[in-house]
This record gives C-alpha cells, structure tokens and sequence, in this order.
C-alpha cells in the first residue's frame, strides 16, 4: 500500500484528477448544509443570469430554481447513482468471470453466452428500457446501470483467473486441500484485482454519464435534482440563457475527466513497467 501510494503521488494526472474530484465530492457532501431546503423549489424569478442577483449567485432557470443549489445537489446524485452502480456491476462481473476463469469447460462456455448475450445488447438501450418498464426512480437507475455494466469487468476477471489458476501457489493451495471458495476468495482474487481496480474508476465515469442521458431523455427521478435533468431542462433555452445547460454539463465534464485521470494514474502505478517507462520519457 505505502509503494502504490508513493507511485500515485509521482503523477500529476493523480494530483489533478483527486483535487478535483474532492471537490465534487465536498460539494456533494455540504449541500445540504448551504442548501438545506428543497432544490426543486422556486426561490426567484426565472431566467436569472449568472451575478445578476447576489442571493442566487449562478443565477436561476426557466422555472426560477437556484442552479447553485441545483449543482450541489446533483453532485450527490450523480456520485451516488455512479458508485452503487459501479459496484453493482463489480460483484456481478466479478462472480461471473471469477466461475467462469475457475472452473472453465462447461461452466465458463455456459457463463461466457451469458456474457455474450449481453453485449449483444446496446448497455444504454437496455438500460432506458428497464428504467421505463420499472418507472423511473434512483433505486431503478441504480439497477439498471449496475446490471447492463458488468460485462466488461466479467471477461476481464475471467482472463486474469484463467492465467493465475495455473500458477504454483494456487496448485500448491490445492494440495494441501483449501477449498475451491477460498481457492477463488483468498488465492485468485487478490492477484487479480490490479486491472479491476483501474476499471473501477472508468464504471463509475460511465454511470455518471449514463445517467445524465438517461435524466436528460426525462427519465431520471423527478423528485430528485441531477446534472442530466438540468440538462434536460436548460435545453429549451439552449440560445437564449446557454448558461443553463452550460454549468451542470461543465460538472458532468469536470467529474468524469477527473475519475478518467484517476484511472489513468492507478493503472501506471500499479504496473511498474508502465511506471517506469512513462518515467523515462519525461527525463
């Protein structure tokens, strides 16, 4: 752990993407202290600009809602729907690739057209379908983007298993009689979990955005404020206040491009080849 942390702290795009993305995350957390009424609630006129009323600073939409309010609000939504879906289809991809690299033969085929199955179907087209058969709420987009997410991490576990149930220290686990579940929790799984880990960070960037679709096609929660429904909202006044649309698409950009360097930062620090190349080039 000190070796991972000290390889983070040797990139810049760590540094970048970890600030920003505690402040989306502070901003998450004191919304409800700046902003402890409802954001959906009318507090001025609409149409307010960005400074032009010093009580609502990023000034209001067509419907005369704080879009400050609006901004720190949906931070908590998008960081929520983003990390339960995240890991939603982490335990799905992994328990699936994990049977699947482990057992192989019939299991891993059957397993595998399971997968294959899925991936056959647009991730985001399934999951409009399932939010608008199970009527839109954030528990609905939460399970709908967890489960049309897991194939990629799926094949992925299944390809380091694959690899490492060959290995000497799973063969010799084995013959001193460890049981398959402990062969996959306490042997495998921890040696596989480097690519897991920097693909984390990419699912919970590609919820984020996928519910800010799902929101901006009217199907997000209406009792909840988000990035993608103030989207929705702003763009009926794309020409003549741009800013509505401009500020949550700017969060929505600034989230996902800071857990993107975040990813990018774990994968060269927890692959020393790729650390010490990249190290290599800069001198």
């Amino acid at each position: 752990m000190k070796q991972l942390l000290r390889n983070l702290a040797r990139q810049p795009s760590a540094w970048v993407g970890g600030i920003m993305l505690l402040m989306v995350a502070g901003a998450a957390l004191s919304a409800s202290l700046w902003f402890p009424g409802d954001p959906l609630e009318m507090v001025g006129a609409p149409y307010l600009a960005p400074g032009e009323d010093g009580d609502l600073p990023l000034g209001t939409d067509l419907m005369g809602r704080d879009l400050l309010a609006g901004l720190l609000h949906g931070a908590q939504v998008s960081l929520l729907v983003g990390g339960v879906a995240a890991l939603i289809a982490l335990s799905i991809g992994i328990v699936i690739g994990a049977l699947a690299g482990f057992y192989r033969g019939k299991v891993d085929a059957a397993l595998m057209r399971v997968t294959e199955f899925f991936q056959t179907i647009p991730a985001f087209l399934l999951a409009i379908i399932l939010v608008a058969v199970l009527q839109p709420s954030l528990a609905t987009l939460v399970f709908a983007l967890g489960v049309t997410s897991w194939t990629g991490i799926a094949r992925l576990t299944r390809g380091e298993f694959l690899v490492l149930r060959e290995r000497e220290f799973v063969r010799a686990a084995e013959a001193l009689g460890a049981s398959p579940l402990r062969l996959m929790v306490r042997e495998i799984l921890p040696n596989a979990l480097t690519p897991i880990i920097v693909s984390t960070a990419l699912l919970v960037a590609n919820a984020i955005l996928s519910e800010a679709g799902l929101a901006f096609l009217g199907l997000g929660d209406p009792n909840h404020v988000s990035w993608g429904s103030m989207v929705g909202v702003g763009r009926e006044a794309l020409r003549t206040a741009p800013y509505m649309t401009a500020l949550p698409g700017a969060a929505i950009m600034l989230t996902v491009l800071a857990l993107n360097l975040l990813g990018d930062a774990l994968n060269t620090a927890l692959n020393p080849k790729l650390a010490r190349q990249r190290g290599a080039a800069l001198v």
